[in-house]
């Protein structure tokens, strides 16, 4: 937008009031002095723009974006340099609709939906609804000094009870962020999100794909900067470190920081082990002493570790973790600290090779201690968006106004998926293929992950021809089982291929890596890099590329994999940042977590070109705000098979949802499980039965309730290094394990017209899968932070079993409903918590009062599900409404209006449910569909046993009304 110059003039305070109260037309220029002094504002089409002059900042924008989204703008030099394009918002600024008014020194900018009021002595800004209420409040803005030009923070006046969500996916397992720092950073197993959602009505979007916080505007800082540290006999200075090869001692010394966290380049760390340690066969290393705080207040220790590592306070373990050795992350505990005392401290490290550091974020200060603040490490403005929405659901699909509409993914999509890290052939994918159709259990979707190429070729996008001799005939048998075939493709490169020349001919390749000759982990190591994806002509090339090579066999989807972009693991994010520096639109600092966005886009677009009729799906390991509308699913990453970190895998999908994105999936099982179930002095372990039988009970029951819960996901994979993932490979055919992993497979099936609604709603609707209880029950407290439990469309309440050996659950109902067990029929009054029975072979499920759950019959696969025999289970005790969404399944059809709903309602009073009048048709629904109806209002048997329907009925699209049987 062009900036007016002001116009000198001074009236009057009662004609300013005047004149203000009459209202400056929309896109009209208006220039005001204010109450004698020389600042400035006009308006132009889309907004105003207040000259600031203050705090480092030098103009204010406020802009519409809709009836119920502005953009703020604070720019700490013009606003024509406000850094680059995160990429995320796709909506155009309106072009009216908006007022604007001055008087008593505030400028107000309104909308029929919301308005903003700017403070024009100090620019803040506040935010109120359409009927004046308030929404959200500025309580300052700062910059400082960052090494990539400026360091940002916004904070806003946070409300009494006032709850926060979203912010993409993590492994922290946190629900409502309220109090707590979070980093917006890129890793294997994050994905951030800059979206955040309140339970006062909106929404922020954070216009910034920098490394940002939520809560405390710095990193973690080690240990020495918050506290005085004592060594194991009280001397200051350090805390005792002792290096031991098993049991035997090698050395010891006094460390004020436990810092092994990053590699300087190859497999040097930056701070690397003492000699005396270096060549130990099992190094273990123990840090004891204690602590004595700066001040009093609630700290928090962030141990980002990987190996066995385990933290004691005062004696207590407050965390003990264990991640695969080339994939550390941070796990953070709360503890409530008193300045003048000593706390003990007992770190205990066995590194298996890992990374390790313990750091630490001091209370804030008591005025920012109730604030909202989101800070981002580089920018050259304060700039993000605010969305006000009637609930939830509303604030997301404001966020999708911004950023896109999710698409619809292909309905095979939400069948069934098996993957390995990896079939080594052609002939042994195949073979897990046709096993399963040889034992009848359903499976849509089979995976060929990495090295499918020659060892040396990273990035030719070849086969190798001694495993993979005929990828064409490949896909073929698939598609003739009656399957899909996703494919993983990377954005690496091996300097050897031709690709990579093409691409470093037009200058698209991060060559740093090459530069530090940082070799990868294949075989001997080999030179590599990755390409510009912010490069719209890089991104042509690529999917070119990858068209000419994969897409002429008749692949069905991509699965995008390192696409944070992983150069080099366990590089420091200052060195990753220069690695991406600099890159088509700016630096790495700018656009540190986007990568993922404009890759996934490109290759969703070159694939849509390229086979116009069939539906693009991507699954991407990292994602930006925006990834919604890529045809994209993300994915949770390298996860291990731990307890723990099933638990957390259910905030991280809630606080998916929460952000916008309704299509997120994890590796069922966890990616990688700890070496005890992995390796025997035979080698691997395949088979679950080839591992040693102390451990077997356990591998299953993790992985059934993994499986349990995947069952639930808005897409259902199983996926992960050895031991094996198939079902027959995780348990035998006869044993309860086996005939839970099965009977939770059909009933996804069964429950396809339920699950493909809700992937029509995410598109025609902007709904959510995978909720948290907050967006259904906004007024019930006790649903506020709920971490455990989570609503699958509006239904269903799942609970995974998350601790081992738990064969019952505490599960919380809320309040304002009944509830019914979904495997025994019987009710329960909401607003408590229940103690549910959970044994081996079944997670505890509720369905809602009111609820309309449509099933269909048992199937192969999902291309068997249109058109087939309905269903519909009435859970009394409420009315209801379900609207069964269908269209094709594979093509884009559904963007013209080729979809069709059924729109079924139930009158709890006289017990009768109608089926209304069809609305919309597609190619290929048939006509008229059998249809049961059963009522539920006690014990009764599960859907999935097929108990006698009540009523059978024909649905012919007309009006229905079917009464309950007397």
């Amino acid at each position: 937008m062009t900036i007016l110059a002001p116009v000198r003039r001074r009236l009057p305070i009662a004609a300013l009031a005047a004149s203000a109260l009459a209202a400056a037309a929309c896109g009209g220029a208006r220039d005001v002095a204010t109450d004698g002094e020389d600042r400035r504002w006009h308006s132009g089409p889309d907004g105003v723009v207040v000259e600031l002059g203050r705090d480092g900042f030098e103009r204010l924008r406020v802009q519409v974006v809709g009836e119920r989204a502005m953009r703020v703008t604070a720019a700490t030099t013009t606003l024509s340099d406000t850094g680059p394009d995160t990429l995320m918002v796709v909506a155009d600024a309106a072009a009216g609709g908006w007022d604007v008014q001055e008087a008593d020194g505030r400028l107000r900018v309104s909308t029929a939906g919301m308005a903003a009021e700017i403070e024009l002595a100090n620019g803040r800004v506040s935010f109120f609804d359409g009927d004046g209420r308030l929404l959200l409040a500025e309580a300052g803005r700062s910059r400082g000094a960052d090494a990539d030009g400026y360091a940002v923070r916004q904070q806003f006046e946070r409300q009494p009870g006032e709850s926060v969500y979203g912010l993409g996916q993590r492994q922290d397992g946190l629900v409502d962020l309220t109090g707590h720092n979070v980093e917006l950073t890129t890793h294997n197993i994050v994905i951030s999100i800059p979206f955040l959602t309140s339970s006062r009505g909106y929404g922020i979007l954070w216009n910034s794909a920098a490394v940002s916080r939520l809560g405390d505007p710095a990193p973690a800082r080690p240990l020495a900067e918050g506290f005085t540290l004592y060594d194991a006999s009280g001397i200051p200075g350090g805390l005792t470190a002792r290096y031991f090869d098993g049991d035997e001692l090698l050395f010891e010394q006094v460390v004020a920081d436990l810092d092994h966290q990053f590699l300087a380049r190859g497999n040097d760390k930056e701070h690397p082990f003492p000699g005396a340690a270096a060549d130990a066969a099992d190094l273990r290393i123990e840090w004891s002493g204690s602590v004595e705080p700066a001040q009093s207040g609630d700290y928090t220790l962030s141990m980002y570790s990987s190996g066995y590592a385990r933290l004691a306070i005062d004696g207590e373990t407050v965390l003990d973790r264990w991640r695969m050795n080339w994939n550390p992350w941070y796990h953070d505990t709360g503890i409530a600290m008193q300045a003048g005392r000593r706390y003990a401290v007992r770190v205990d490290w066995r590194t298996q090779g890992g990374y390790f550091r313990l750091l630490q974020h001091a209370p804030l200060p008591a005025a920012e201690s109730g604030r909202l603040s989101l800070a981002a490490d580089t920018g050259t403005a304060v700039d993000y968006y605010v969305v006000a929405g009637d609930g939830a659901d509303d604030v997301v699909a404001g966020y999708r106004r911004l950023t896109g509409k999710a698409t619809m993914l292909p309905k095979w999509a939400f069948g069934f998926w098996q993957s390995r890290e990896r079939y080594k052939s052609g002939d042994e994918l195949l073979g897990v293929l046709e096993e399963y159709r040889k034992r009848g259990i359903p499976i849509d979707n089979i995976v060929l992950d990495w090295s499918y190429w020659p060892v040396d070729a990273w990035g030719s996008h070849d086969f190798d021809p001694e495993f993979f001799p005929d990828p064409a005939g490949l896909v073929e048998r698939v598609h003739e089982l009656d399957a899909r075939i996703m494919i993983s493709v990377w954005p690496k490169f091996y300097p050897a291929t031709a690709h990579y020349e093409e691409l470093d001919a037009r200058g698209c390749m991060f060559n740093k890596n090459i530069e530090e000759r940082n070799l990868d982990w294949i075989g001997p190591g080999y030179l590599n890099a990755f390409y510009d994806a912010f490069d719209a002509g890089c991104r042509g090339i690529y999917w070119n590329q990858v068209r000419d090579s994969l897409d002429v066999h008749g692949f069905d989807a991509w699965w995008l994999d390192a696409v944070e972009p992983d150069m080099h693991s366990n590089l420091s994010f200052e060195h990753r940042k220069d690695m991406l520096t600099p890159n088509a639109l700016g630096t790495g600092a700018e656009l540190f977590n986007a990568y993922a966005l404009p890759h996934a886009e490109s290759v969703h677009r070159g694939d849509r070109a390229a086979d116009p009729g069939k539906r693009s799906f991507i699954l991407t390991r990292s994602g930006f705000g925006g990834i919604q509308r890529t045809g994209a699913a993300i994915w949770s990453g390298d996860i291990v098979t731990r307890w723990s970190n099933l638990e957390e895998q259910i905030a991280a999908g809630v606080s998916v949802g929460l952000s916008g994105m309704p299509y997120w999936t994890f590796d069922i099982g966890g990616f990688t499980p700890e070496d005890h179930y992995r390796w025997t002095a035979a080698g691997a372990v395949g088979h679950y039965s080839g591992m040693p039988a102390e451990h077997r009970d356990e591998w299953q029951e993790i992985n059934l309730r993994w499986f349990q819960f995947g069952a639930f996901a808005p897409l259902f994979r199983s996926h992960g290094q050895n031991p094996y993932r198939e079902i027959f490979n995780l348990a035998d055919a006869g044993s309860t394990v086996y005939g839970s992993l099965v009977r939770y497979t059909k009933l996804r099936y069964r429950l396809m017209p339920y699950i493909y609604t809700l992937a029509g709603d995410a598109y025609h609707r902007d709904g959510t899968m995978m909720r948290g209880l907050n967006m259904d029950f906004p007024d019930d407290p006790a649903a506020r932070d709920v971490r455990t439990q989570y609503l699958f469309g509006p239904a269903l309440l799942v609970n995974p079993v998350f601790e081992s050996g738990a064969r019952a659950r505490s599960v919380y109902l809320p309040a304002g409903t009944d509830w019914y067990d979904f495997d025994t029929g019987a009710r329960h009054a909401g607003g408590q918590t229940i103690e549910a029975a959970a044994p081996l072979e079944r997670m505890p499920l509720f369905v809602r009062a009111g609820a309309i759950l449509p099933t269909g019959p048992s199937i192969r696969h999902t291309g068997e599900s249109l058109n087939a025999p309905l269903t519909l289970h009435v859970y009394t005790g409420a009315d209801g409404a379900f609207d069964i969404y269908e269209d094709d399944g594979l093509s884009y059809a559904y963007e013209d209006g080729a979809w069709s709903r059924i729109p079924v309602r139930y009158d709890d009073a006289t017990g009768t449910v109608t089926l209304g009048e069809r609305i919309g048709a597609f190619e290929g629904m048939a006509g008229e569909r059998s249809v049961a109806v059963r009522w539920v209002d006690g014990p009764s048997a599960p859907p999935d046993a097929d108990p006698p329907p009540d009523v059978l009925a024909v649905y012919t699209g007309a009006p229905l009304g079917i009464e309950r049987p007397q």
